[in-house]
C-alpha cells in the first residue's frame, strides 16, 4: 500500500491527519506559558493553545467577537482563557506580560501596521517571541469590501521591516501556504525574538 501512494500521501484524503491533529502534537513541545493573541477574532488559534498554556489573553476591537469568544472559552471549561475589547494598535495589556505574542492574520487590519507590531514587542517579556502569520501581497481588490482588510497583504520585506524597526531580533519570513483556489492566496508567517532572558 505504501509503496503504491509513496509521493501523494497527504494530497487527497487521509484519515486521522488534520491540522488541529498536527496543532495538538506541535503544543506538546511548547511549555505552559502566557500567551496574547491580537486580532484574536472568535479565538479559533487561542481555544487549541489554552489546553496547553498557562494564560491566553485573546485581544480583539469586535464586541461581538470578544462575545462569542468568551462564550466558546466557558463552553469549552477554558478557565486560562480571556476575552477582552481592545485595539492591535493599543493592546490592554502591561508591559513585559507575555511570553509569546500572535497576530494570526489581523495585521492587514490594522491602520498601521508598525504600530501593532511595535506594541506587540512592547507586552513582551525578554526572550519572548511574536509569531505573524499574514497574507502575501496581492492584487485581489475585493478583499477590502469582503473581508474589511486595510491592506492587500504584505511583501516579505515589508514583514521583515516591522519587526526589526520595533527591535526584534532572529527575524525570519518564510511562505508557509498557498490556495489553491483562485486567487490564490498566499501566506507568510514572519517571527521574531525580544532579546533578553
Amino acid at each position: 500500500y505504501f509503496n503504491l501512494i509513496a509521493g501523494r500521501l497527504g494530497k487527497g484524503h487521509c484519515p486521522g491527519r488534520s491540522w488541529e491533529a498536527i496543532g495538538h502534537l506541535a503544543l506538546r513541545l511548547v511549555p505552559a506559558i502566557t500567551v496574547a493573541d491580537l486580532g484574536a477574532g472568535e479565538g479559533l488559534v487561542s481555544q487549541l493553545i489554552a489546553h496547553r498554556a498557562e494564560r491566553v489573553w485573546c485581544i480583539d476591537n469586535s464586541p461581538r467577537m470578544v462575545e462569542v469568544g468568551t462564550e466558546l472559552a466557558r463552553k469549552n471549561g477554558l478557565a486560562n482563557l480571556t476575552y477582552k475589547l481592545g485595539d492591535i494598535e493599543s493592546v490592554p495589556l502591561a508591559d513585559r506580560s507575555v511570553d509569546l505574542a500572535i497576530l494570526s492574520q489581523a495585521l492587514h487590519h490594522a491602520s498601521h501596521p508598525q504600530t501593532a507590531v511595535n506594541e506587540a514587542f512592547r507586552i513582551l517579556k525578554p526572550g519572548g517571541q511574536l509569531l505573524v502569520l499574514d497574507l502575501k501581497e496581492h492584487t485581489f481588490e475585493k478583499a477590502r469590501e469582503l473581508y474589511g482588510d486595510l491592506w492587500l497583504g504584505f511583501r516579505e520585506s515589508a514583514l521583515h521591516g516591522f519587526l526589526k524597526k520595533a527591535g526584534f531580533q532572529k527575524v525570519e519570513v518564510t511562505a508557509v501556504s498557498r490556495e489553491a483556489a483562485e486567487p490564490h492566496f498566499e501566506t507568510l508567517l514572519a517571527s521574531g525574538l525580544k532579546a533578553g532572558k
